[in-house]
């Protein structure tokens, strides 16, 4: 268990007993696992199977993107972007020329618009998929990690991501975080979330991982991924735990290139590999796989997604997983970067990859992998074995029973008073006080009602209403503070700088909200600015916790983590540095001194109390 430092006093046991019990009502039921059938619903399966052409076999591997708001009447601008991208108008379309196993949304392709919308399209593009000759319901998916990845937002229920989720600590809030986000992807007709992330970081340069993972400590990670496949599934969506083989410890976004990890395989075995046990043993309904090369477990370095020994050898045969293997998007520079987009879809299907996701050019993947049967590269009987396991994951979901959603159970659930009252308070059990060197916190009304606040503006993910300044300045005047927002940016210049210590005259404390300081950044000016004027500076780190290590030695007052800019996270930090609530977070990764990183400044499970 995590160690606390006290500062002054802990929650008392009162308080504690009453912050379990005001989250009691929404205890999560117990996991399901939609890809475990019997034998009369795989010989069912079967037969539908067996009277597919192959072409529709093929089609059922596929996941895909598309372009609009309606499956059949999208705006004019998505159709023409379906044309050049895909050669179809809309989704309907897509499902009838391609025969596709699956639909990817995005907030980019203007597929999440409101709760409503969304529901009316996964309607849509049921519709149109039971239309076809076989009648096979699809499986739409989204990542809906929370915290920096999230595409449906509010009014949906936006909850703390993974590493704040790490912060507290708790298996039990960690599960019904991931129970409420699968009950509102349920009404909304999403049944595949690809969530959650698996990785260990134990790298602090990570440049795509990050917050996105519960921490450091292999062990703790694997209890907090076991508790959110249970409460995901439990919620009656499929579950999948990302990136296989572990993507923790890069230095390359696999987005923009091809990452290595030199992890020797007993590292592996210790770093990496405890976060998918956990999964599997909680009956995980899918496995995304990383666009990594990792040479101890496969010497021809090819990307993790196209490595027979590293899917079938490891994840198949030595961890005993035989549900939905689905690649990363096909679209990432991490697995182009050896082979050719129509290789790509061949080769990850001959590693052990049953879905394949988001091609950049669906012809081309599409027609790869048909010849590649009709060659014999790739047997028939291949392909069988990877829509058996697709199929019996949609049976297993109640696809094929019914798999539209209804209006009334988006009012009733998305965005629900009970649901954005348990995030709140989640929220506040993640938010960690690193420090207060002075006291200052909690701030009080009647010594610092007159704040600033200031600092990042990171493009913001749907998590949030604008501005993370502005979500700050705006919780600080429902807690009875006046308030006044500037944006400076992630890279303030001078007149910036010079504009926020010109703002800062006057004013009883400062709130700068700090995003991956560096130490030549000119956030660290900005703040060594603000505490000259003397007025009380507090920092606020908004994705990576590790910006208190280059603002050490600057004098600010104190120092917290929210590890995100999402308006939950940002309303607790607001309430934590008022005093409304506890800062009960504790770090889930160390942090290593700026000046020196052997040494650790902060180790895990560090965080101050009031």
């Amino acid at each position: 268990m995590p160690h606390r430092t006290s500062r002054r006093t802990l929650l008392t046991a009162t308080a504690a007993v009453t912050a379990a019990a005001a989250t009691g009502a929404l205890t999560p039921p117990a996991v399901a696992s939609a890809h475990s059938t019997n034998a009369s619903t795989d010989r069912r399966l079967r037969q539908i199977i067996a009277g597919m052409s192959l072409e529709e076999k093929v089609g059922q591997l596929f996941v895909m993107r598309v372009y609009g708001h309606s499956a059949t009447d999208p705006d004019q601008a998505d159709i023409d972007a379906n044309l050049k991208e895909i050669g179809v108008r809309t989704a309907a379309e897509l499902i009838s020329t391609y025969h596709v196993g699956g639909i990817i949304y995005f907030t980019w392709a203007h597929n999440t618009r409101d709760p409503h919308q969304i529901a009316d399209l996964s309607n849509g593009l049921q519709r149109a998929a039971l239309a076809e000759r076989h009648r096979v319901p699809l499986l739409v998916s989204t990542d809906q990690e929370h915290g920096i990845v999230c595409r449906v937002g509010e009014p949906a229920t936006l909850l703390p991501g993974a590493m704040a989720l790490g912060a507290g600590g708790s298996r039990s809030d960690t599960r019904r975080a991931a129970w409420i986000a699968g009950a509102e992807l349920a009404a909304l007709g999403i049944n595949q979330n690809y969530a959650p992330d698996a990785d260990v970081n134990v790298n602090p340069a990570n440049p795509v991982i990050g917050v996105r993972s519960f921490g450091s400590d292999p062990d703790a990670v694997a209890d907090l991924v076991a508790a959110q496949v249970k409460g995901y599934q439990g919620a009656g969506i499929a579950s999948t735990a990302k990136h296989f083989p572990g993507h923790g410890d890069t230095n390359t976004d696999s987005h923009t290139g091809l990452p290595v990890i030199n992890h020797t395989r007993a590292q592996w075995e210790e770093l990496d590999a405890p976060p998918f046990r956990a999964a599997i043993r909680a009956r995980i309904d899918s496995i995304m796989t990383a666009h990594i090369v990792v040479p101890a477990l496969d010497p021809s370095e090819d990307p993790a997604t196209l490595s027979r020994p590293i899917l079938t050898g490891i994840l198949r045969e030595e961890l005993g997983y035989d549900g939905v293997v689905v690649t990363d998007s096909l679209g990432m520079e991490g697995v182009r970067t050896k082979y050719g987009d129509d290789r790509v879809p061949v080769l990850a299907l001959l590693a052990g990859v049953d879905q394949l996701l988001n091609p950049p050019n669906l012809s081309v993947a599409w027609n790869a992998v048909l010849e590649a049967v009709r060659s014999g590269e790739i047997s028939e009987a291949r392909i069988e074995e990877s829509i058996l396991r697709i199929l019996r994951l949609k049976s297993g979901l109640g696809l094929f029973r019914d798999p539209f959603v209804s209006h009334r159970g988006v009012e009733r659930t998305v965005g629900s008073r009970a649901h954005r009252a348990a995030a709140d308070r989640i929220a506040e059990r993640t938010t960690t006080l690193l420090a207060d060197p002075g006291s200052l916190l909690p701030l009080s009304r009647r010594t610092h009602r007159n704040l600033l606040v200031v600092g990042a503006d990171p493009a913001s993910p749907s998590g949030t209403t604008g501005p993370p300044t502005g979500t700050l300045a705006h919780a600080f005047g429902e807690l009875g503070f006046r308030a006044r927002a500037l944006s400076t940016g992630t890279a303030p210049n001078q007149a910036k700088i010079d504009e926020a210590v010109a703002a800062a005259e006057g004013r009883d404390a400062v709130v700068v909200a700090t995003y991956n300081v560096t130490a030549s950044s000119s956030q660290r000016t900005l703040v060594t600015a603000l505490v000259a004027t003397g007025v009380p500076v507090v920092t606020v780190a908004i994705r990576n916790p590790y910006d208190v290590a280059h603002l050490t030695g600057t004098g600010v007052a104190a120092s917290l983590a929210a590890y995100s800019w999402t308006d939950v996270e940002l309303r607790a930090a607001a309430r934590v540095i008022a005093g409304r609530a506890e800062p009960e977070g504790t770090l889930p990764v160390p942090v290593q001194r700026a000046d020196d990183p052997t040494q650790v400044l902060y180790p895990v499970g560090h965080g101050l109390s009031y």
